[in-house]
């Protein structure tokens, strides 16, 4: 056990802020950990946005569908992008459209975006900040699109709200370890289906307490509902609109 991975153990997502902006220097060393993580061949296929306009903040809350992004000390959204790479390769005078379109360099900057960023939010609650991840960004990414003036090959993928928490919500559990660690092979279903049973009574019990047995909702429960019905099935024509996925 160390600093480093108690910080990691204790995250919680964080949607209360006090009314305290975040110094240039802790931006900074937020961006420079994001830059920090693993990158596919060095392609840093990513672009980070700090919003700092109060308006285009609040605009961005309405567009989410969520307060806090803007009332956070800081708010970042996290991008996919190709772009960059599309202008070296005009530089270098090569056509590069084929491959910049394939689902394979799609993924690496899915991946490279998604480290980065949460290289980020370790180093933000290293500081004794908190952060949440607002997948919300993509209920409406058009107009998010539109309001950030994105480019082709850029995907925005989740906003990050930041700052110094003012009401730390509690820990979820998590699976046990045992349930997501598997040797060798995946695991048969049997022992799956084991494994969730245990992991509702976990979660039913995590409910019940926190409000005091108002809810008792399990995770299977939960999991069936949000994958019901399709949510933002505008989204492959919007990743193909933008350059990705295409091949």
């Amino acid at each position: 056990m160390n600093t480093v991975i108690e910080t990691i153990l204790n995250h919680r997502s964080i949607r209360h802020y006090e009314d305290r902006p975040l110094s240039d220097e802790q931006i900074r060393l937020i961006v420079e950990s994001a830059q920090a993580a693993a990158t596919s061949h060095f392609v840093q296929a990513y672009t980070i946005l700090g919003i700092q306009d109060p308006g285009r903040k609040q605009r961005l809350a309405e567009l989410t569908g969520n307060r806090h992004v803007g009332t956070c000390g800081h708010l970042l959204i996290f991008c996919a992008d190709l772009h960059k790479h599309a202008l070296a390769a005009e530089m270098e005078g090569v056509d590069a459209q084929d491959t910049l379109e394939t689902t394979e360099k799609f993924m690496v900057a899915l991946i490279d975006t998604a480290l980065a960023a949460q290289n980020a939010a370790l180093a933000a609650e290293s500081m004794g900040l908190g952060i949440c991840y607002v997948g919300g960004l993509r209920n409406r990414l058009p107009e998010v699109a539109e309001l950030l003036k994105i480019p082709q090959y850029v995907l925005p993928l989740f906003a990050m709200t930041i700052g110094y928490p003012a009401d730390p919500s509690a820990k979820k559990p998590r699976m046990a370890a045992e349930h997501i660690y598997f040797e060798d092979e995946y695991p048969a279903d049997e022992r799956l289906l084991r494994d969730l049973k245990e992991y509702n009574e976990t979660v039913s019990q995590y409910y019940t307490k926190r409000t005091d047995g108002k809810r008792n909702d399990t995770w299977t429960g939960q999991m069936a509902q949000f994958f019901k019905e399709p949510s933002r099935v505008f989204m492959k024509e919007f990743v193909e609109r933008q350059g990705f996925d295409k091949k």
